[in-house]
């Protein structure tokens, strides 16, 4: 922690650096260009030796500022002069005896006469909010994780999403966790429970706890609130050590407001547009960068980059996609800004995005990119060779909603709405989808996913359960909110820790035990995630009983024995001798039911399996007589020939 008084001094100490320049002619050119693809390396705080002289490096990009000085504990909190770089807008200072863990900032003489002092948007490490000084790091290292070959051969994705700060607490009180506490806690319940992803929201440093770091304000800075990069770098390390990858949700659609960070940089819109028509988001109120800026575009795909290359994270997914895709986001008629063609789309946001992928595909082809695009943009998962965004895999927020809202009805009235559980097949192939249960379904008064279940508290539970196995069935990678498995009877507080005691109730155990249960069956039958894109790999076997609300389909794998038939009770009525096809002969074992006792259900079902009859029925050549347990849903898988 920095020791600056409250009141910087406002006089200047202009001390000499070594001959010579920190930024070479090259780096200058690139970095004028917006093609530097390590912009990190050369822009922030860097020790180095110059001269023969050790000390740290400084520069700071603000081309249209008066004047910039640098001031820190180094020097008494004093303010020397930074030196322009008329050719590429940076101003830079070499400062001899300057050295790792020392703290900064920059005095900004904007263009429009303000006098600001500025967080380093380059720091690799910040103070403590509301602390906002910058720190000089240890030398730029890269993860080894970054070298890894590009093999992505078809694989489970069954992500947990965690807001690092409020899922498990040190003694349960008001301390934040640090990222040794979720080395210790997190990483091995993550692998125990069976994921296969680790989804953090936002950790770049964030002034505002409550935004859950959906308003960065240091994008290359994981937030301090939790401990040092180091501590960062321990936890990524860790996370793979076990088996677990980790994806950061990634936010370059918009920034905050901050005076001491992005906004008017140099006394003019430098990272933002101008114009509010372009550059202010009614939504959030918040800036939106200008993506047709070079140096802008430059600072945010080097940022993609930093964070795969320097922690060795596995993929990124991307806020807020839609908002940058249209220029009418939001926004009523008359107060947006038509492309050059009069049209909505945001051709810069558009090139931006396809050239974060470009750099990416390029210099770390092993990282995933996942985006949360909620509209019917097309080809948002296409390779942008081929004129797509070039996202590896897209929210499915239509799914999402049709079957939470599906969920929610009076099983009475669930006949009426049966298009909404089979609606989402009739898209299922045309982006490669996640299917996300995340936490914007679980805050603003939208409740908890138990609470928008319907019925009294045993059907909520076992509509849960149904959902679950449901989602986990269907094709499309998987994620669930952290506290979705201890089926959370309250809305998601950023304030405090889950509620693990709902684990001293076997019904939220069993919940808990389900999802166990779910991850390591998905991730262990090919036919539930090898063949998640190809339309060949799914049939449906029941479509059209909505007056009994059954829904039934099969996912196939390569091989016949890897065939897995899902069959779905959406009523609390049991339904005796219901008779499905299959698509072979013999015993079938149910190797999942949700009604299960052991997952806090009435432990109807089938005893554990059934013999499939020569009676064609459903497009099959065999079929079996089922009792579907009620608010259920039943998985059933080919016995081996030798059982």
């Amino acid at each position: 922690m920095s020791q600056r008084p409250t009141t910087m001094i406002p006089s200047t100490t202009d001390t000499p650096s070594p001959p010579g320049f920190w930024i070479g002619d090259t780096d200058a050119w690139l970095l004028a260009e917006g093609k530097h693809l390590r912009p990190w390396q050369k822009l922030g705080a860097h020790p180095t030796v110059m001269g023969g002289v050790a000390g740290t490096a400084f520069a700071v990009w603000a081309p249209a500022a008066r004047h910039v000085g640098l001031t820190g504990d180094f020097n008494g909190w004093r303010v020397q002069s930074m030196r322009l770089r008329p050719e590429c807008g940076v101003w830079e200072l070499f400062v001899p005896g300057a050295g790792v863990g020392a703290w900064y900032k920059f005095e900004v003489h904007g263009a429009d006469g303000s006098t600001v002092m500025k967080t380093d948007p380059y720091a690799r490490e910040t103070e403590l909010p509301p602390g906002n000084a910058s720190r000089v790091c240890e030398p730029l290292r890269a993860s080894p994780m970054a070298t890894a070959a590009h093999t992505r051969p078809p694989a489970p994705m069954a992500v947990y999403e965690v807001h690092v700060g409020s899922w498990k607490r040190p003694g349960g009180g008001h301390t934040l966790p640090t990222w040794d506490d979720l080395v210790e806690h997190l990483v091995p319940y993550a692998t125990g429970m069976g994921f296969t992803h680790l989804e953090l929201l936002p950790v770049s440093e964030h002034p505002f706890y409550a935004s859950w770091g959906y308003q960065p304000t240091g994008l290359y800075s994981p937030t301090a609130r939790y401990g040092t990069p180091e501590g960062f770098r321990r936890f990524v390390d860790a996370a793979h050590a076990a088996g677990l990858k980790i994806i950061l949700d990634w936010v370059p659609a918009h920034f905050p407001t901050d005076e001491h960070a992005l906004a008017r940089f140099d006394g003019t819109a430098l990272y933002e547009h101008a114009d509010p028509r372009e550059g202010f988001h009614r939504d959030w109120n918040t800036l939106i960068y200008n993506f047709g800026r070079l140096e802008v575009r430059n600072f945010l795909v080097g940022n993609a980059l930093f964070w795969i290359e320097q922690y060795g994270i596995d993929g990124l997914r991307v806020d807020a996609v839609a908002s940058m895709l249209y220029r009418d986001y939001s926004r009523p008629e008359g107060e947006w800004v038509p492309n050059r063609d009069g049209g909505r789309e945001n051709y810069e946001a558009i090139a931006f995005v396809r050239e974060v992928h470009e750099v990416l595909q390029r210099e770390a082809p092993q990282a995933t990119t996942i985006a949360e695009e909620s509209t019917a943009f097309p080809r948002v998962t296409g390779p942008v060779v081929e004129g797509g965004l070039g996202f590896d895999h897209k929210w499915n927020m239509g799914w999402m909603h049709d079957t939470l809202a599906y969920m929610a009805e009076d099983p009475v009235n669930r006949r009426w709405h049966h298009h909404k559980m089979t609606f989402a097949m009739a898209y299922a192939y045309s982006e490669d989808y996640v299917l996300p249960l995340s936490h914007d379904e679980v805050v603003h008064g939208k409740g908890s996913l138990l609470g928008k279940m319907t019925g009294d508290r045993w059907q909520q539970l076992a509509n849960l359960r149904a959902l679950y196995a449901w989602m986990y069935a269907h094709p499309g990678k998987k994620l669930l909110f952290m506290g979705a498995e201890l089926a959370q009877p309250t809305e998601w507080n950023h304030d405090s820790e889950l509620p693990w005691h709902l684990l001293g109730d076997p019904t939220h155990a069993g919940v808990q035990q389900l999802v166990r249960d779910l991850n390591h069956t998905y991730r262990r039958e090919p036919a539930l995630h090898a063949r998640d894109t190809d339309p060949h790999a799914f049939q449906w076997l029941v479509v059209d009983d909505a007056d009994q609300c059954v829904l039934a389909f099969v996912r196939y794998g390569q091989r016949l024995e890897d065939t897995v038939v899902v069959v779905a009770n959406f009523t609390p009525v049991v339904r005796h001798a219901y008779r499905v096809g299959l698509p072979h002969d013999g015993a079938w074992r149910e190797s999942l039911n949700t009604d299960s006792g052991h997952y806090g259900g009435s432990n109807v079902g089938n005893h554990g399996r059934v013999l499939a009859e020569a009676q064609p029925l459903h497009g099959q050549g065999w079929s079996a007589a089922l009792t579907l347990p009620p608010l259920a849903v039943v998985w059933l898988q080919p016995e081996p020939a030798s059982a």
